[in-house]
């Protein structure tokens, strides 16, 4: 098993390499997209603008090859906080950009009410929805990590596996086949999210 983490310029490579190294996966970071033909899973994280990651991701060629493996060939892929958004079909943060469209939908400035600040930094509980293989251990409430200020709004709410309310419901987490995503960083949600992870790699 090979753990492949996406560089397209754009994560935090190092705490999430690191984390599933913890978890017991062997691990490649690679920044060259001929790598996929060698992986069992493979991670797109991310911090920073929609446009940015889908021009990082077009520059360097990553597109086609994420999109046949996790189309065509079923490798499970999770993206993790601006790596779940780019599987979305659009995004606006950056100004509007077409994305990956493995979880149809679009990516929207979060906009919560009630005063909430905006970036959502911090942690809070998440509300499992249904019974998604990603959640399989954990009780529901479960503590996890954010930082957005974009929010991933689905064209199919069956897509949704997890909300956090934060001035509304917003949704944590969303499964369509072995394709994942998830807007907090499990790798920052210490043992919540390392059991996460491992789900991940077991699926």
């Amino acid at each position: 098993m090979t753990v492949l983490i996406v560089d397209y310029g754009m994560g935090n490579l190092g705490s999430v390499r690191r984390a599933f190294e913890e978890c017991g996966a062997d691990t490649q970071v690679s920044d060259d997209p001929r790598d996929v033909a060698a992986a069992s899973h493979i991670v797109l994280p991310g911090v920073g603008a929609f446009r940015d990651g889908m021009r990082n991701l077009h520059e360097r060629g990553w597109i086609a090859p994420l999109c046949d493996a996790a189309c065509g060939e079923g490798i499970p892929l999770l993206g993790i906080c601006l790596g779940m958004q780019l599987l979305a079909s659009r995004g606006f943060e950056g100004g509007e950009a077409e994305g990956l469209g493995l979880v149809a939908g679009e990516v929207r400035l979060l906009t919560p009410s009630g005063g909430m600040r905006v970036p959502h930094v911090g942690w809070n509980d998440v509300q499992v929805v249904g019974d998604a293989a990603m959640f399989h251990g954990l009780p529901d409430g479960s503590d996890f990590y954010f930082v957005h200020s974009y929010h991933f709004v689905p064209a199919d709410v069956g897509v949704v596996c997890g909300t956090v309310d934060y001035g509304g419901e917003v949704v944590a987490a969303v499964t369509s086949g072995r394709v994942w995503g998830t807007q907090f960083h499990p790798e920052k949600s210490s043992r919540a999210g390392f059991r996460l992870l491992r789900n991940f790699i077991t699926a």
